[in-house]
């Protein structure tokens, strides 16, 4: 027997990120950001029991019965930068891409928690060792390049 999918098409397999096809498909101009892209490009320890989604500012609270959803606004080009696309169970995912999410981290430190965000600095450093012009790149759009650069030298 095959496992339900919850209605996303007719993929026979369920995945580890099953929760973000489901939210996606139900909010389709939301991109997957923060703790919930953190995890999805394996970069923080932490498993994150609610979807992090981030919508435009001026956006409707979208309806999303039966899921974990954790809302963030953003917008501008932090809001329209950094996006790939994944399809996950035959649904498109946006995601922010791992230098962005490193980025959204710092800005939103307060939310989750300073250790996560130089957590996922640490682990970004150890991945993509050439893609630290990216990160100052997404720390100047998402404006924590001040924040971000004391954290990045003692790494250096």
């Amino acid at each position: 027997m095959r496992p339900a999918c919850s209605g996303l098409g007719t993929s026979p397999r369920v995945t580890e990120n099953h929760s973000l096809a489901a939210v996606c498909k139900k909010v389709s101009h939301g991109v997957v950001c923060l703790l919930s892209a953190l995890r999805f490009h394996e970069l923080t320890t932490q498993a994150p029991f609610e979807v992090w989604l981030a919508i435009d500012r001026k956006a409707r609270r979208p309806k999303a019965e039966g899921l974990s959803l954790r809302l963030v606004r953003f917008s501008g080009p932090a809001l329209r930068q950094g996006i790939e696309e994944h399809s996950i169970e035959g649904v498109q995912v946006r995601v922010y891409n791992p230098a962005k999410t490193v980025a959204d981290c710092f800005k939103y430190r307060n939310k989750i928690g300073l250790d996560v965000a130089i957590e996922a600095l640490r682990d970004y450093r150890k991945q993509h060792r050439a893609g630290m012009n990216e990160l100052c790149r997404y720390a100047k759009v998402c404006r924590v390049a001040v924040v971000m650069r004391p954290y990045m030298e003692a790494m250096a």
